[in-house]
C-alpha cells in the first residue's frame, strides 16, 4: 500500500508532537508499506546553515528507500499572525498541487494548519481516494478560547466552514482525547467516523535521569541541590505562563525553589518583559531544546508544568503530558475544571491539579510536593507506569496503522 503524508513540518525541526510523525512513518515502512511524506524545507528550530543544506536536498530516502521525503521551499515563519497565515495558504497551495499527480491509495494528514482539511476534502472529491485525518487542535475553537477572536468575527465563521468541510469529507477523523471526540459529536460529527488514539510518547526515547547524570545542570550552570519547577514547550497566549510567574512571585522568600522555562514562541519577549518587571529571580527562561533531549529538560525538574488559559481545555491534550510522565515526574495541572487532564491526574494519583486561574492553588500544589518528596517520588513512578502500560510508542502506532489500513479496505470494498 502506498501513503502519502501531508506535513507543515518535519524533522529536523522543532515543533510540538513532530516525533508523532516520525514514529507513525517509521511503523508504517515496518508494516511493509511505502511512504512518501511531502513537507517544506526546515526552518522551524534550526540553524540557517541547516535549512541551507535542506535545500539542496529535493528527496530524501530513507528506510531503504521505502520512505521518501519530499521537500519544497517556502520563505521562513515569523511572528506575524498575518505572515504566518500567507505562509499556510502558500503551503496548502503547493501541497495540493504536488497531491494531484502523486499516486497513492491513501492521504494522512494533520490539523496544522487548520485549513489542511480543506484541502484534504478538496483531495478526496478529485482524486477518489480516502482522507484520514489527525485532529490535533480542534479549530477554531481554539482561536476564541485564547482571546485571539470572537464568534462573532468573520474569521471565526469562515473557520466554522473550514471545519464542518474537513469533518464531513474526510474519511476518518483520529482525536487525541474523549474531550476532543465529543465536542465534534456535539457538532454532528458520526461517532464511527471518530477514533480515540492519545498522543503516545517512546518511553524507551524519554526516561528519568538522575540529577548527578543530567547534563542540563552543568550547561546552564544549575545547582542540583534546588527543587526546581519546569514548564517546557511554547511560549503563546494558550499555555498561560502568566501563572507560572504569579506564583514565582508568591514563593520568592522560598529560596530553594526555582522555575525554568524552556520556550519559545510569539509571546516570548512579553513574558520576558513580564518577569523582569516583576523581580523574578528566581526564574530563568532557556532555549527550546531539541527533542533528542526531552528526558534531560523533564528530568531537571522535581515537577514539571502543563498549563492552559481557562476555556481551552476542552480543545486541548498537550502530548507534553505523557513525556513528563515517561520522564517519572509529577505533573503539575493549571488547567480547565472537569477536562480529561483533571480526570487522568487524580484518577492516577500523577501529579496534582489546580483550575487555570486558580493561582493560590497553584502555588499550594508547588509547595505540597516540594514539601513532601515520597510523595513527589511516589507520584512520578505512577506516571511512568501508566506510560508503560497505556501511551506506549507501540500500542499508538499501532492504533493508527489499522485505522490507516481499514479505512483503505473500505473505500476499495466501497469502489467494487
Amino acid at each position: 500500500m502506498k501513503i502519502m503524508i501531508l506535513s507543515a513540518y518535519f524533522e529536523p525541526e522543532i515543533a510540538a508532537s513532530l516525533y508523532l510523525f516520525s514514529n507513525i512513518c517509521e511503523a508504517l515502512v515496518e508494516a511493509g508499506h511505502k511512504v512518501d511524506v511531502f513537507t517544506p524545507v526546515p526552518t522551524r528550530g534550526v540553524s540557517k546553515s541547516v535549512t541551507k543544506e535542506y535545500k539542496k536536498i529535493k528527496k530524501e530516502k530513507l528506510m531503504e528507500g521505502r520512505l521518501k521525503i519530499h521537500r519544497f521551499w517556502l520563505p521562513n515563519e515569523r511572528k506575524s499572525t498575518v505572515f504566518r497565515a500567507i505562509r499556510y495558504f502558500c503551503l496548502n497551495f503547493v501541497l495540493f498541487f504536488k497531491s494531484l499527480f502523486f499516486k497513492t491509495d491513501v492521504i494522512f494528514l494533520a490539523s496544522t494548519p487548520p485549513t489542511n482539511g480543506l484541502m484534504g476534502g478538496l483531495l478526496r472529491k478529485i482524486k477518489k481516494v480516502p482522507v484520514v485525518y489527525n485532529l490535533q487542535d480542534i479549530f477554531p475553537d481554539s482561536l476564541v478560547n485564547t482571546g485571539i477572536t470572537s464568534k462573532k468575527s468573520l474569521s471565526y465563521k469562515f473557520g466554522k466552514r473550514i471545519e464542518q468541510f474537513t469533518y464531513k469529507n474526510v474519511d476518518q477523523i483520529i482525536v487525541i482525547s474523549e474531550d476532543f471526540k465529543q465536542n465534534i459529536i456535539n457538532k454532528g460529527v458520526p461517532e464511527e467516523k471518530i477514533n480515540i488514539v492519545y498522543n503516545w510518547v517512546d518511553e524507551t526515547a524519554v526516561v528519568p535521569i538522575d540529577k548527578s547524570k543530567n547534563i542540563l545542570f552543568e550547561q546552564y550552570n544549575l545547582n542540583r541541590e534546588l527543587f526546581y519547577v519546569v514548564y517546557a514547550g511554547n511560549l503563546g497566549f494558550a499555555q498561560n505562563i502568566e501563572v507560572i510567574l504569579e506564583v514565582a512571585k508568591l514563593l520568592l522568600d522560598f529560596t530553594k525553589i526555582r522555575f525554568v522555562i524552556f520556550g519559545t514562541g510569539f509571546q516570548e519577549q512579553e513574558y520576558k518583559k513580564m518577569a523582569l518587571a516583576m523581580d523574578l529571580d528566581n526564574l530563568i527562561f532557556l532555549p527550546i531544546q531539541p527533542y533528542s533531549t526531552v528526558s534531560y529538560v523533564y528530568s531537571l525538574g522535581d515537577v514539571c508544568v502543563v498549563a492552559c488559559k481557562k476555556g481551552f481545555g476542552s480543545s486541548a491534550m498537550p502530548s507534553k503530558t505523557w513525556s513528563i510522565m515517561s520522564a517519572q515526574r509529577p505533573i503539575l495541572a493549571s488547567f480547565d475544571k472537569n477536562s480529561e487532564m483533571e480526570k487522568i491526574i487524580k484518577n492516577e494519583e500523577i501529579g496534582l491539579f489546580s483550575e487555570s486561574d486558580d493561582v493560590i492553588g497553584f502555588k499550594d500544589a508547588i509547595l505540597k510536593l516540594y514539601q513532601d518528596e515520597t510523595l513527589c517520588r511516589r507520584m512520578g513512578k505512577n506516571g511512568r507506569n501508566y506510560i508503560l502500560n497505556n501511551i506506549s510508542r507501540k500500542s499508538g502506532t499501532k492504533e493508527i496503522l489499522k485505522i490507516i489500513e481499514n479505512t483503505v479496505e473500505r473505500n476499495q470494498y466501497v469502489q467494487k
